[in-house]
């Protein structure tokens, strides 16, 4: 027997999803859909040659920014704003994951420029308007349609050279929408469904990886679960796990997928006890009692990171991240309470099994 169905809203988000084998070399048609002739093509240093290769049929007007880096510093953007300006540009084009995303987003904020977002990983920042920005070594997010990119490429030969451990750490990081969207306080049933659809997709795709990188089913599986998952991000608001997430890369600039690795089966295990109806959801296809302990074997068996020491966490850093979680917070089913944050954090720190209390 399914829930009643209660009052709700549900919004959808107004943008163009692009989904196929080869789409990237629709980039030119979408470009004109947008009456755009002078691109910026935005990633990281490490992406700059696949960023030549979705320019090069673009002609001499598309331009190449390649410092986009973690957690969108604001030194980083104000460089590439004044490349914008020097170079008269219409368009942004990312190619990458939430560095080169993220930055695109940052520009547009401040120019109102279109965007192209081409995802190579599954971190789901393309289907989101929420931008999150670090200045003075704090992690700041905000929630606005003018960063929503207009048209998002998914094509999977763009993932096939992804390296597994980043598949399975930014596949876990797209999880986490998902698992939070089970029980945020503005979700809705839609939401719901393509949260558990996500969920499946990701923790059915990844062991597939692991054992064979080039298996294109598993990839298009990934990085349809990622577009699912990343909707869930962009459609209502998160809770602990994001939050703790935030603080952690901002503060300490650990990496970003790798964190959401390490704190979600945490933070799940915090919240349990108020979101029973989610619990259950996650019973059913994690097909465990106790999903938060699932979700840390599931992170064993990928090779994912499992405590926030082997990503470069300081252990003198708990206290401060406690402060800094419980400043501004984020709505949660339970309410953040200082000592058990602590104990949280320090099983994460440890790699220890998260425990419900």
């Amino acid at each position: 027997m399914t829930a009643p169905i209660t009052d709700f809203i549900y919004e959808g988000l107004p943008h163009r999803v692009v989904f196929g084998r080869g789409r990237r070399l629709q980039v030119s048609d979408e470009l004109a859909r947008l009456g755009c002739r002078s691109p910026m093509i935005i990633c990281t240093p490490e992406q700059r040659s696949m960023a030549q290769t979705v320019a090069a049929p673009l002609g001499e007007t598309a331009q190449i920014f390649s410092e986009a880096t973690m957690h969108t510093p604001l030194g980083v953007t104000e460089k590439a704003l004044a490349a914008v300006a020097s170079h008269g540009v219409d368009c942004l084009i990312a190619i990458g994951g939430g560095s080169a995303i993220g930055l695109a987003k940052a520009i547009a904020l401040r120019t109102d420029l279109p965007q192209i977002a081409i995802p190579t990983t599954y971190a789901g920042s393309e289907v989101t308007p929420i931008l999150g920005e670090t200045s003075e070594g704090e992690k700041r997010t905000q929630k606005t349609l003018k960063v929503l990119p207009e048209v998002v490429i998914y094509d999977v030969d763009l993932t096939m050279s992804l390296p597994v451990a980043f598949s399975v750490t930014s596949g876990i990081n797209a999880l986490a929408h998902a698992v939070e969207a089970l029980y945020a306080q503005d979700g809705n049933p839609i939401i719901a469904l393509i949260a558990e659809q996500g969920i499946t997709a990701m923790v059915e795709s990844l062991p597939v990886l692991v054992k064979n990188p080039l298996d294109v089913d598993a990839r298009l599986k990934a990085q349809y679960g990622a577009w699912l998952c990343g909707t869930c991000l962009g459609s209502i608001g998160m809770a602990l796990h994001h939050k703790v997430c935030h603080v952690l890369g901002g503060t300490f600039d650990l990496p970003h997928a790798s964190t959401h690795a390490v704190i979600l089966p945490h933070a799940l295990a915090y919240t349990a006890p108020a979101i029973t109806p989610a619990i259950q959801v996650l019973q059913r296809v994690l097909k465990s009692e106790q999903p938060w302990v699932a979700l840390h074997a599931l992170n064993v068996e990928l090779g994912a990171p499992t405590s926030l020491e082997s990503i470069g966490m300081p252990r003198d850093g708990i206290e401060k991240a406690v402060q800094l979680i419980l400043k501004n917070a984020y709505k949660n089913p339970r309410p953040l309470e200082e000592v058990a944050l602590t104990g949280m954090l320090e099983r994460a720190y440890a790699g220890a099994v998260p425990v419900s209390e």
